[in-house]
């Protein structure tokens, strides 16, 4: 059993990043500009963005975190991103999910301009996504594909795969990104009858349901490799998947942890998606 530990992948895909933006810095030219827009309190996106702006200086890209008043009107936060929009020395823009009840997300993702939209959301880059043109891909499902690749699953041409969860974060979009290596691709999800048993088929096994330890071995093909995406708290403080790691370890290729698996991917596709932006906009 092979553990895929993510930390270790991002580290790769972060120097190669860096040493792009060393060549940029050399070379005279501005340096690519995530802007991030944090609107309130909430500790765990504060966290999360304190990770996106630590990582963007650790590859020696600019940071801009935009924090915003909970209590701040739709009117405005949409102003906020029309003058990201407008600024040339501003490549991608995040705004941290979720936001307060009484703002609506989808319509401040559809404002960002899709090419400034890193994190892959707009319904232009899915639809891109959908009809295999470029575009920018949900950062999660990137670095899923990514850790794939690390074990050798690259062409998947002749491989059953199946996504647990539907979500436009992180469901929908890899099982499109599976379709397009050739892979047979199913979803499953809260409402689809016997899941376990569509589970125990998949050579590759992504799971992305918000359930503690939900998979367990007999959910499991031998011999598979499994994405577990989940990220859930104990009641003892501990992280853990949506996969029970330790039950599934040992029939398994190749699995990755939590944490240290698919988190530490997300943020550096993100940088990835970043540059990619940088690169596009410089070109004009």
């Amino acid at each position: 059993m092979k553990t895929i530990w993510g930390n270790e992948l991002a580290n790769e895909v972060k120097d190669t990043i860096r040493s792009e933006v060393d060549q940029i810095k050399a070379e005279g030219k501005r340096l690519p500009v995530l802007a991030v827009v944090l609107v309130g309190d909430n500790p765990a996106s504060q966290s999360y963005v304190r990770s996106k702006a630590n990582a963007c200086i650790n590859v020696g890209m600019e940071n801009r975190t935009i924090t915003l008043d909970g209590n701040i009107s739709q009117e405005e936060l949409l102003d906020t991103v029309k003058k990201l929009n407008a600024d040339e020395k501003v490549d991608g823009i995040l705004v941290q999910l979720p936001l307060p009840k009484h703002l609506d997300a989808d319509s401040v993702i559809m404002a960002i301009d899709p090419s400034k939209d890193v994190d892959g959301l707009h319904p232009v880059n899915a639809g891109n996504l959908l009809t295999g043109r470029p575009g920018f891909v949900p950062c999660t499902p990137k670095g899923i594909m990514y850790m794939l690749k690390s074990v050798g699953l690259e062409n998947l041409a002749g491989k059953r795969a199946v996504v647990c969860g539907r979500s436009n974060l992180v469901g929908k979009p890899v099982a499109l990104l599976l379709q397009n290596q050739n892979a047979t691709v199913t979803i499953v999800h809260s409402k689809t009858p016997d899941i376990e048993s569509i589970c125990s088929q998949a050579d590759i096994l992504v799971v992305a349901m918000g359930r503690p330890k939900m998979v367990t071995s007999s959910w499991v093909k031998e011999g598979a490799v499994v994405i577990d995406v989940g990220i859930n708290r104990m009641e003892n403080g501990k992280l853990c998947g949506d996969v029970d790691f330790d039950d599934v370890k040992d029939k398994v290729a190749a699995i990755s942890p939590v944490p240290k698996g698919v988190g530490p991917m997300t943020v550096c596709m993100l940088l990835s998606n970043t540059l990619e932006a940088y690169r596009n906009h410089e070109r004009g």
